[in-house]
């Protein structure tokens, strides 16, 4: 049962990091004015950071649980659980309240953050922030890729 639920939170943490990035978000910008996309954007990666967050405990444990009953195979699917989870700790705990500070400065003083004094700095973090977010979904689409195809127990 454990590979079970390991499955299901790989999926779902997996799942919802590829909807939301490579689906949702561009759908914001093409539909929305930059500023609500940008918004509405925020708010769904700030939910995906949890998601992403939640899932990586909970698989790391799962994963120990499962070598500690003789699945090897869960040993490499660690690696590639903490990369992830190092990726969205960075991503969304340690950049994202950057920029989300520098959006709110820039509102404050009346433009929108493009044509604020913050524009580059805002720049460089988001552009920092994506490569992360791709890290982490490469690494995301290899950790199903590598599921186990089976029960191992």
């Amino acid at each position: 049962m454990p590979h079970r639920f390991f499955r299901l939170l790989t999926v779902i943490w997996v799942g919802s990091l590829l909807t939301i990035g490579y689906a949702v978000a561009p759908v914001l910008f093409t539909s929305l004015d930059s500023l609500m996309a940008g918004a509405v954007a925020a708010q769904l990666f700030r939910v995906e950071g949890v998601i992403g967050a939640v899932c990586g405990i909970l698989l790391l444990g799962l994963a120990n649980v499962l070598i500690r009953r003789g699945g090897d195979a869960y040993r490499r699917l660690r690696w590639l659980i903490a990369g992830m989870l190092v990726c969205v700790l960075v991503g969304y705990f340690a950049l994202q309240p950057f920029m989300n500070a520098m959006r709110v400065a820039a509102l404050e003083a009346g433009s929108d953050v493009r044509h604020s004094v913050y524009a580059t700095r805002f720049g460089i973090l988001h552009g920092v922030s994506s490569l992360f977010y791709l890290v982490e979904s490469l690494l995301g689409i290899a950790l199903v890729w590598k599921l186990p195809a089976g029960a191992t127990m």
